[in-house]
């Protein structure tokens, strides 16, 4: 059996993806998957996954190297295991930038388009089986597709993303801009997350020269109720790079969906030196919060900006 899963910190995409792809397999194929999940969802995927009654992928916390294994919306080891290079990796399938860090025990098929959700990828995949799709899987795409593109505010959003989503839409008669508001409503819903969980909640490692950056981001409609708690995410932080002894530094962005802006936890010097490098702000002594008008994208707008200071 072929496990299919994305990255720690699952968001909406990572979890459909999976989700999606195992379906196509056991549908079309004559290779049996199964989809996972590496960590606790967040509201808005629990939205989702309940909106188009689909249960839950099951929690999978290790894997060996007689796993086969087809891993979405990630090509980044440091989002996977520490031993993912020992599993049978046959497939690859994703739309960010190439890291370079996965290995292979042969050669693999892999998908890496420069789309805004991974489940567009996967759609493209479909081929023709794309056409008469159940309602619950032309639904989870739909969802991915929103998520990932914030309802078309992101600038990763491509026109193929567009036409993809108005095209499911219309097949399940949803309005895509009241349907985008419910689902992030459910995910500004931070209530049940402890400070050390908003850090994790999404939450993705890069290397910025030398240094090892976790990048951690909360997409809401609600700026308030995180600000509110902003001593203990940044105590949160503190604690986290004691344990984590290869992080150097963590970015916290919340980003105000509806207001598209994010707004930047600094809580040192290094990170106050970071973010002013890289995107050319002023942070006083005293700030601990940084208003970055436009930025809604990590994967466009905040990793690719990310360098040290001089």
């Amino acid at each position: 059996m072929i496990k299919v899963f994305g990255h720690k910190s699952p968001d909406t995409d990572a979890t459909v993806s999976a989700i999606v792809y195992a379906w196509y397999l056991n549908t079309f194929t004559s290779t049996k998957a199964e989809p996972f999940i590496l960590g606790g969802l967040n509201k808005e995927t629990q939205f989702v996954l309940n909106k188009w009654s689909t249960n839950e992928p099951a929690l999978l916390e290790s894997i060996d190297e007689n796993d086969e294994v087809v891993i979405v919306d990630t090509n980044n080891s440091q989002e996977l295991f520490d031993n993912i290079n020992n599993a049978d990796i046959i497939q690859i399938i994703d739309h960010h930038i190439l890291t370079g860090t996965l290995k292979s025990k042969k050669p693999i098929d892999i998908h890496i388009k420069p789309l805004a959700s991974t489940a567009t990828v996967i759609y493209d995949m479909l081929g023709a089986h794309g056409e008469n799709l159940p309602n619950d899987i032309a639904g989870l795409i739909l969802s991915s597709i929103l998520s990932d593109t914030l309802g078309f505010r992101s600038p990763t959003t491509t026109s193929h993303d567009k036409n993809v989503a108005s095209k499911l839409a219309e097949k399940l008669n949803i309005n895509i801009e009241e349907y985008s508001l419910e689902m992030f409503n459910a995910k500004s819903d931070i209530s049940d997350f402890t400070d050390t969980g908003l850090v994790h909640l999404d939450s993705k490692k890069s290397m910025v020269g030398d240094k090892n950056i976790r990048i951690s981001v909360v997409e809401t409609m609600n700026v308030k109720t995180v600000l509110d708690r902003l001593a203990g995410i940044i105590e949160a932080m503190k604690n986290i790079l004691i344990e984590e002894t290869d992080t150097d530094a963590i970015l916290f962005f919340v980003t105000d969906i509806l207001n598209e802006e994010s707004i930047v936890i600094v809580y040192d010097q290094f990170t106050k030196d970071l973010v002013s490098a890289s995107f050319e702000v002023r942070i006083d002594n005293n700030e601990t919060t940084k208003v970055l008008p436009g930025i809604i994208s990590r994967k466009k707008q905040i990793i690719p900006m990310l360098k040290l200071p001089n």
